[in-house]
């Protein structure tokens, strides 16, 4: 699994479902759920220490995976906030239609407003597809890391995982 990340950097879908991070299929369209894209053992958990609903497993050592509990997951997205490696998204395919939500941290000046449309990016930084921003989160608890919700395409829900900057 790390040998393709090791070589270019960027993580494969299917790595990430591989890994005890990722919810079991179906789980996003029962509402938001965290999807942990964190595949290395770097010492690290502040996903674990910020989630209030203990939906997220370091434990000891600190160098361990995170693992999800996608029961206790709320899609709240604080996880996504505190990572500080940025590898942390929220999925939401429980709406009908032909969107489905994706939650990204975003670090960047001036953060999207509501409503903006917006180019969604994948793990390389290619723009994908055309996203509206729903939402746009910046509490005090976030550590200056907004959270920025899409509306993507369905079909880009597992590869939607940025904004392209003009």
């Amino acid at each position: 699994m790390l040998r393709d990340i090791e070589k270019n950097g960027i993580v494969k879908w299917e790595d990430v479902q591989a890994s005890r991070g990722c919810p079991g299929e179906g789980r996003a369209k029962k509402g938001p759920v965290a999807v942990i894209e964190c595949l290395q053992e770097i010492p690290c958990n502040p996903c674990e220490t910020g989630c209030r609903f203990g939906a997220i497993t370091v434990g000891d050592p600190i160098t361990n995976l995170p693992v999800l509990d996608e029961e206790k997951c709320t899609g709240c997205g604080t996880c996504v906030a505190v990572c500080p490696g940025l590898a942390i998204f929220i999925e939401d395919e429980s709406k009908d239609g032909p969107e489905a939500m994706v939650s990204v941290p975003y670090e960047y000046m001036p953060v999207p407003e509501r409503g903006a449309e917006v180019r969604a990016t994948d793990r390389s930084g290619q723009v994908i597809c055309d996203a509206k921003v729903v939402n746009v989160r910046k509490p005090k608890g976030f550590n200056k890391t907004a959270v920025v919700t899409l509306a993507v395409p369905r079909e880009y829900v597992h590869v939607a995982r940025g904004i392209a900057i003009q």
